[in-house]
């Protein structure tokens, strides 16, 4: 059984059960957060193999500050950011600018809503690197 532990933070409870529930049935460890504030707390008692966090939440960009804390505390630690806003808007993050992959500090990003196959496959490519 593959104990590495995830840290998922969502304000969605849906997808938060989700996407748990995916990870657990892979064997996973999986920690739960709702907000901003209960992922930053989390942050702080446990060291996540790695990260997945919702773009928007109580901030509109509570996805890219969370990022932005596990790469300060745990560099080596990828970070999925899932969100709706690129099929909302058409912004499309993944580029492969090195100034603009400087400043998201994601991983990847996956667009919701995300197939579970999908989200598989990226946890499993990010955790074996």
């Amino acid at each position: 059984m593959n104990q590495k532990k995830i840290l998922i933070a969502d304000d969605d409870p849906d997808i938060l059960e989700q996407v748990s529930l995916l990870l657990k049935g892979e064997g996973y460890q999986v920690l739960g957060a709702h907000s901003q504030e209960e992922a930053e707390e989390a942050l702080l008692t446990a060291i996540p193999d790695l990260a997945i966090f919702d773009l928007m939440m109580e901030n509109k960009d509570s996805g890219f500050v969370l990022c932005h804390h596990v790469k300060r505390l745990y560099p080596e630690t990828p970070v999925i950011i899932l969100t709706a806003v690129a099929a909302a808007t058409g912004l499309n993050f993944s580029s492969p600018s090195p100034e603009v992959r400087s400043w998201i500090k994601a991983d990847t990003f996956l667009n919701k809503p995300v197939r579970p196959e999908q989200l598989r496959a990226e946890v499993h490519r990010l955790l074996d690197r």
